[in-house]
């Protein structure tokens, strides 16, 4: 199976899947609320769902190098051109693995935690 014979939705469940074991990420919740289709890490979204694609959090270079690919596009959540520099949303055709991609976003996020934000 290629990964393209199943849904979006299909495909980012078995990157929950993947990561109900890691004691340290949330997974999504059934809310309406943005972010609770979500991979959380430390309380912060990694890799969600969103129309269909994976949007994954994850350093501004890689980023550009999955646009310049073809794999992805840089994440506009207010569909107004105020793109967000360290957010990809990847096709579902994409030959890039969701779950590579996912993981490489939970490090992304968990290693980039401020001291401000962990003083809260």
């Amino acid at each position: 199976m290629n990964g393209w014979s199943i849904t979006s939705e299909e495909r980012f469940a078995s990157v929950v899947e993947a990561f109900l074991g890691d004691p340290v990420v949330t997974p999504p919740t059934n809310g309406k609320r943005f972010g609770a289709s979500g991979l959380k890490v430390q309380n912060r979204i990694f890799a969600m769902l969103v129309n269909g694609r994976l949007v994954v959090k994850l350093p501004k270079e890689r980023i550009d190098a999955l646009v310049a690919a073809g794999d992805a596009e840089r994440f506009d959540p207010r569909h107004d051109g105020r793109v967000m520099k360290e957010w990809a949303s990847v096709q579902p055709t994409s030959a890039e693995d969701w779950l590579l991609l996912a993981r490489e976003a939970r490090e992304f996020v968990a290693a980039s935690r401020s001291p401000m934000t962990e003083a809260r």
